[in-house]
């Protein structure tokens, strides 16, 4: 099993204890499992419900198979404590995302940016973040960041990402 982000793990603690967690595009659910370990309530999505099958039996995981692409944004009026993505960027639900994140709420994402096309996949800039567009999402949504980066990376495998952890006060 894949062990969870670095990114993750140094900010998980930042959710409030025991809270309700979306772990959005989840695949085999590495956060998910490491989320709910730690006592967190998760919400495990992915389009992929072979994926999620194996998550089925683990304590604290909900699991749900949507499309999180479509016309319509399955989460709509639903509220967490917290938001976990990695390795995952469709642009056109940013903003959908970041409105079911509930007040005290912490955002830990972290995927691939400009750049990372000379390492591998992705390599589309559709699914390339450009250089501090995190941040301004994060700034324009109106929430708290409380840690950036974005660069080279070596593990685990060498690849150009982007990182951010903020809080909607």
């Amino acid at each position: 099993m894949i062990p969870p982000s670095p990114w993750v793990t140094a900010h998980a603690a930042q959710i409030k204890t025991g809270g309700q967690v979306l772990d959005l595009a989840c695949g085999s659910g590495r956060h998910a499992r490491w989320l709910a370990g730690l006592g967190y309530r998760v919400t495990a999505v992915d389009r992929d419900g072979e994926a999620l099958v194996a998550l089925g039996a683990v304590a604290n995981v909900q699991t749900e198979t949507m499309d999180l692409e479509g016309d319509v944004w399955p989460l709509a009026g639903r509220q967490f404590d917290g938001i976990v993505v990695t390795n995952y960027l469709w642009r056109p639900r940013l903003p959908d995302l970041l409105a079911v994140l509930a007040p005290g709420g912490v955002l830990i994402y972290e995927t691939f940016m400009l750049g990372n096309e000379a390492y591998g996949k992705p390599s589309r800039p559709d699914f390339l973040l450009q250089p501090g567009e995190l941040r301004e999402v994060v700034a324009a949504s109106g929430l708290r960041e409380l840690a950036f980066v974005e660069g080279y990376v070596a593990e685990p495998k060498p690849a150009m990402r982007q990182a951010v952890c903020a809080r909607r006060d």
